[in-house]
């Protein structure tokens, strides 16, 4: 099981280990592939260090009517009283796949385009009384499996114009799910695109933590300032970007028709999006690719221009990058990071130049994301203990280091990027705490027992 911090932040496990969720968005997972096919997806997720796979059970690509694998679609009669068993037997054998592999499911009981259309396959069939139902019935069936967060919502506002489209369907849908299963798993709400689950549900006890989606429509979206938002409400709640810019998925600001005109996102922009939020508060970040989200293959409809199969977008470069990130966060202690801008004593930037901070509590360590090479940055040193400082480089793509040596603290300290690679973490730590190299394991040092 997963479950809060003490101070509310982060996540961790039930030993109250670290757990920074990496996810990736298989959003097709349980409505287009063979079980064979899942169990290599997941082989593959789990040896890139993910350990979160957000996927749905009525899935948004015309789920309700065309068959999963098997030829089994998951309701009878497009009723959410009748669900099939054959089709849900498929979902309870994927669930399993992935738990023997101590991976988490984010599971989606349903698509947005269900509880309100706008766009989509639909059709829209829940109400708030048939949402109730389903909740309570999904959840019976999924209560003793651990490796479960629950995941509310698809990708459909709540509120449009100003009106209530939906938020007293997906409420419904949740106090189904909570009668049953308690407080034994987390909760959160998957929202529409640059929006929120705090905008409406912060403070519904059902909602454990914040979900933003910052989205695909051009580089450098600023979701750091993002997860600071949702960071400073009350009552505290943990908060991550579930649904960041995909690589390889076309940029669009515009024209929304996802054309590949523009140019689509490459590794540099997932990275970028993934240490920025997590610099800025997030407990954990959500991966996407394209092509995998949809599990394309040459037979299917391409939906918005995918590059390539999924069997060969799973082994795209960013997707075996962020693993890298979880090791810098683990390799220091994990639960009194804090994210302080304050640290930047030149200007923080934007967009593309946009510079990152956290550090922890006591100042024993501190990590900037530098964005580009041969970029310059001054350190307000003052919030950072010792008189010493270890420095260094550390290179995302790789995990890799450049030492910089010890340095005496003075009130300012500059840098400059190398000049090779793309983006880089400076790394400072007081070095009379002896921390291991960034990236090393320090998992076994740091528990959360609140």
């Amino acid at each position: 099981m997963i479950k809060v911090s003490s101070n509310h932040r982060f996540l961790k496990t039930d030993s109250g280990k670290p757990f920074f969720w990496l996810g990736d968005t298989a959003w097709e997972l349980f409505h287009r592939l063979t079980l064979a096919e899942a169990e290599h997806y997941l082989v593959n997720r789990l040896h890139n260090g993910f350990n979160v796979i957000q996927a749905v059970v009525l899935a948004e690509v015309d789920g309700l009517n065309t068959p999963n694998a098997n030829g089994d679609t998951p309701l009878i009669d497009l009723d959410p009283a009748r669900p099939n068993e054959a089709y849900f037997r498929h979902v309870d054998a994927i669930i399993d796949l992935a738990g023997q592999r101590g991976l988490h499911i984010g599971l989606l009981p349903t698509w947005g385009d269900k509880v309100f259309r706008l766009w989509g396959a639909g059709p829209q069939i829940f109400t708030e009384e048939n949402a109730y139902q389903y909740g309570h019935w999904i959840a019976e069936r999924y209560a003793n499996r651990t490796n479960i967060v629950w995941i509310i919502g698809g990708d459909r506002p709540e509120v449009l114009n100003g009106i209530d489209t939906a938020s007293a369907v997906w409420r419904s849908m949740a106090k189904g799910i909570r009668e049953v299963i308690g407080t034994s798993h987390l909760m959160t709400y998957h929202p529409c695109g640059g929006g929120s689950s705090s905008t409406v549900f912060h403070n519904d006890d059902w909602l454990d933590l914040n979900m933003w989606q910052s989205g695909h429509s051009r580089n450098d979206m600023p979701n750091w300032k993002l997860i600071a938002q949702d960071y400073a409400r009350q009552p505290i709640k943990p908060v991550l970007d579930g649904e960041p810019c995909y690589e390889d998925h076309p940029i669009d600001p515009f024209s929304r028709r996802w054309t590949p005109a523009m140019g689509c996102f490459t590794d540099y922009d997932v990275r970028k999006a993934a240490y920025r939020a997590a610099f800025a508060g997030a407990c954990g970040h959500t991966y996407g690719h394209h092509a995998v989200w949809q599990f394309f293959s040459p037979e299917r409809t391409p939906i918005n221009f995918p590059q390539m199969p999924w069997r060969q977008a799973i082994e795209r470069p960013g997707a075996a990058q962020l693993k890298h990130l979880v090791s810098l966060l683990e390799s220091r202690p994990y639960f009194d990071r804090i994210p302080d801008q304050s640290l930047i004593a030149n200007d923080n930037g934007e967009r593309g130049s946009h510079l990152q901070a956290t550090r922890a509590a006591d100042g024993s360590y501190a990590f900037v994301h530098v964005p580009q090479t041969r970029q310059s940055i001054s350190i307000a040193a003052e919030a950072l203990s010792g008189e010493t400082l270890n420095a260094c480089w550390f290179e995302p793509r790789s995990g890799t280091i450049q030492p910089l040596g010890q340095l005496a603290k003075q009130p300012k300290l500059s840098f400059i990027s190398p000049d090779s690679g793309q983006d880089w973490v400076l790394v400072l730590d007081d070095e009379t705490r002896g921390y291991p190299p960034p990236g090393s394991s320090y998992r076994a040092q740091q528990t959360d027992s609140g």
